[in-house]
């Protein structure tokens, strides 16, 4: 084995190869952020929608309850899949990326809403009747009070989330995606060795997922309760 991987090496660190792995590691690093960047923007909109005491927003807060409690149930391959046969009928001949990339966005929404969520609602309920003792409208005492103190309960599990989902993007190979796992599946075809091959894809999600870990344990450091 340890010669057909010194035969092989070579040939398998070449810059065509090298360029190939770079644009899948691109390929996932990409779905992982701009997924997890905008779940986490109508995350927090939902969070914020589900702290509404307002009846007027009553159908609206049932419905953001429904799409949490229904996507955080399904696993993230049958929303590939059911993504993909809705997209391509209403939008023929949008990308597989693009497909891969909106079933994280609809995945990571409903788990980062209830994260923000549980960051608010460890803020004191005395705080927010303090500030509305003092007039505070309801945006203000979200980005004045509620907001600032919930950041050290929000960001760490939210990088932690992030960094999970860098590995779980593998499954969008079985729609197509040239990323991490579906580049090594394509590169032991063309009869370089599996450990060759798959090790080689190893050591890329760790330098992807590494860096992200040590911001995480960095964030609970630094946000954390003095």
């Amino acid at each position: 084995m340890f010669e057909r991987l010194a035969t092989e090496a070579p040939l398998f660190f070449n810059i065509h190869n090298l360029v190939f792995i770079g644009q899948a590691m691109g390929r996932t690093l990409g779905m992982t952020l701009i997924g997890c960047g905008v779940g986490f923007v109508f995350g927090l909109l939902i969070a914020v929608l589900r702290q509404t005491t307002g009846r007027l927003l009553l159908p609206l807060r049932f419905v953001a309850i429904a799409y949490v409690e229904f996507f955080r149930r399904i696993p993230f391959l049958v929303i590939l899949f059911i993504v993909l046969f809705v997209i391509e009928p209403l939008m023929p001949g949008t990308s597989l990326f693009g497909i891969a990339t909106v079933a994280v966005c609809l995945l990571s929404t409903a788990f980062l809403s209830e994260i923000i969520r549980s960051g608010l609602e460890s803020v004191p309920r005395a705080q927010v009747e303090a500030a509305t003792i003092l007039n505070f409208n309801t945006l203000q005492t979200l980005t004045m009070v509620v907001l600032p103190q919930s950041w050290r309960v929000i960001l760490p599990p939210a990088t932690a989330f992030v960094v999970m989902f860098i590995k779980d993007t593998s499954l969008a190979s079985q729609l197509g995606v040239i990323e991490l796992t579906f580049a090594g599946k394509i590169l032991v075809n063309r009869g370089f060795s599996p450990v060759l091959g798959f090790g080689t894809i190893l050591v890329c999600y760790f330098a992807l997922s590494y860096p992200l870990s040590r911001f995480a344990a960095y964030l609970e450091k630094r946000l954390a309760a003095s």
